[in-house]
């Protein structure tokens, strides 16, 4: 056994597994190999007479991870049985989502009724992180099963199913702290964000689909940094799509507790200051990775430097980049010596007409979106690939059918303006309520098809890309104010369904970054005049 004796629980375990296997990763230190041996040999023994209970029989496919991590390092036969008992123990997440039942807002009520009856299974199947940990489900049975096409698609089945009655336009589901329906009042717990980007990362380096790793950058460009106060001193336990206000609040929240969306050290509950930042190093960590024919690939962008191997090759990469504010990714190869090897370069779904330029010279290589564009040659040192990826503003349905605006993978907001009032001193830092200066309920003139000519205005990029005041790219848009949109004790009412009118005069409405916007409204209303616009074009 490994942790203390006066804590017998399996779940947090699991946790020290993953911390002691990214540790071997980092430094090698063969001491972990022996420790896991021993410990996954005890877990192997004990779980029929203990098996797994609550935390850990939903959460169990984030120890099979490590079990199968540890049998390519050792193939020591007795982990499969290990990680055939953990699965068999836990939560049946695929038969969950094959019949999904939590379709709409978890009732506080339903589950303290539950509690009394002695039944935790729905608060733990409806629970947000849960959930998150969860989408790696399908990718580590794959690991074993090697059932690449039925495991791809039970993966889909969880996110679309999420994404169909619980979808958020930031990228993220609602959950606070549990499953919470489609209206963007509503919050998502900032451990779901990273824990829901580590699964993501899970799938795609195990099914390489273009499509996750969209959905990593829309999650850790905006959902991941919109939790955060410009200086990451201090951060939400919940945040909100539509957030016009962070004070304390008893609504909208599920199951939560008034500081939910207090910016501070803790707020609401200590768990996500000791959990958020794997959010970024994991990030970091998949952004390249090798493919099955021994190549590497560009998987996420962001810049980095790597140093690798490609068969006996030394080889050092070096990624120069602005994104996701700005469309150009430049990478700087410096192999030991020449050497022929595939790159791949992800090429996102809303990326129309990117093109590649090898050492300044446009190159003829199939760049379609939602695919990795292949450049297989004899690399040298010095060789410079230029990949552009157009961004252009496009406009998503949510909640009532109102729209969102996005550009490359960053949501736009409305910020609002932000008032800091200082609730309580916390050492170094702070807890904070922010109250808006400005309105911020706008219908927005614009539509599927106008959304590509909102104009766009670019900056520089400064040192806080997230800040509202060094927005490196904001989008203008016309907008009127909508009177009849109010606040309900504090959170924005729900979004008017259908196209809005009002005698309010036009407004011009500057959207920047979500994460930049602290207070912010991201899905808008539609106004009806767009139609007649529409219409007198055509």
């Amino acid at each position: 056994m490994i942790g203390p004796d006066r804590d017998d629980d399996w779940w947090p375990r699991m946790v020290m597994v993953k911390v002691l296997a990214q540790y071997h990763d980092a430094t090698a230190d063969p001491r972990v190999i022996a420790v896991l041996t021993r410990y996954f040999h005890y877990q192997l023994a004990a779980l029929p007479t203990r098996p797994l209970h609550t935390w850990g029989k939903y959460r169990w496919q984030d120890e099979v991870l490590f079990v199968e991590w540890l049998y390519e390092r050792t193939g020591d036969v007795s982990l499969l049985h290990l990680a055939d008992l953990l699965e068999r123990q836990g939560y049946d997440w695929i038969s969950g989502f094959a019949s999904f039942k939590y379709t709409g807002v978890t009732s506080r009520a339903r589950l303290e009724a539950a509690a009394i009856r002695g039944d935790k299974s729905e608060a733990m199947e409806t629970h947000g992180v849960n959930n998150g940990q969860a989408l790696k489900t399908a990718a580590v049975r794959y690991r074993l099963s090697g059932d690449a096409a039925n495991e791809r698609a039970r993966f889909r089945r969880q996110m679309e199913t999420l994404d169909r009655f619980h979808g958020m336009p930031n990228g993220m589901f609602s959950c606070d702290e549990h499953l919470a329906g489609l209206d963007p009042s509503h919050g998502t717990e900032l451990c779901t964000v990273v824990e829901t980007l580590y699964s993501l990362e899970v799938a795609l380096s195990t099914f390489g689909d273009v499509a996750i790793g969209d959905r990593i950058e829309k999650i850790a460009f905006n959902a991941l940094p919109g939790a955060f106060d410009d200086d990451m001193w201090a951060h939400q336990y919940d945040q909100q799509a539509n957030q016009i206000l962070v004070g304390l609040n008893s609504k909208p929240w599920t199951t939560n507790g008034p500081e939910s969306n207090l910016y501070g050290l803790e707020p609401n509950f200590g768990c996500c200051t000791a959990n958020f930042h794997q959010g970024w190093p994991k990030f970091t960590s998949n952004l390249w990775m090798r493919s099955p024919d021994g190549g590497l690939v560009a998987t996420l962008y962001s810049p980095c430097e790597i140093e690798t191997t490609v068969g006996d090759h030394k080889i050092s990469l070096r990624v120069e980049t602005e994104y996701p504010f700005k469309e150009d990714v430049r990478i700087i190869l410096s192999p030991e010596t020449s050497v022929r090897f595939p790159l791949r370069l992800r090429i996102p779904a809303w990326a129309q007409a990117a093109t590649i330029r090898i050492n300044g010279q446009p190159t003829p290589i199939d760049t379609t979106p939602e695919t990795f564009a292949l450049i297989d040659r004899l690399w040298i040192q010095g060789d410079v690939v230029d990949l552009h990826l157009p961004m252009v503003p496009s406009v998503s349905r949510w909640y009532n059918n109102s729209l969102a605006l996005m550009r490359g993978p960053l949501v736009f907001s409305l910020d609002s303006g932000q008032s800091w009032v200082k609730l309580r001193d916390r050492g170094l830092t702070a807890d904070w309520q922010v109250y808006p200066r400005k309105f911020w309920n706008y219908a927005l003139l614009v539509d599927e098809h106008s959304a590509t000519q909102v104009e766009v205005v670019e900056h520089a990029v400064g040192m806080k890309p997230f800040a509202a005041t060094m927005a490196p790219v904001k989008l203008r848009v016309r907008a009127r104010r909508i009177d009849t949109w109010r606040s309900e004790d504090g959170v924005a009412a729900p979004i008017p369904n259908g196209l809005q009118t009002t005698d309010l005069p036009d407004e011009m409405l500057e959207l920047i970054p979500y994460a930049a916007a602290k207070l912010r409204i991201t899905a808008f209303p539609q106004l009806g005049e767009m139609s007649a616009v529409r219409a007198t074009n055509e």
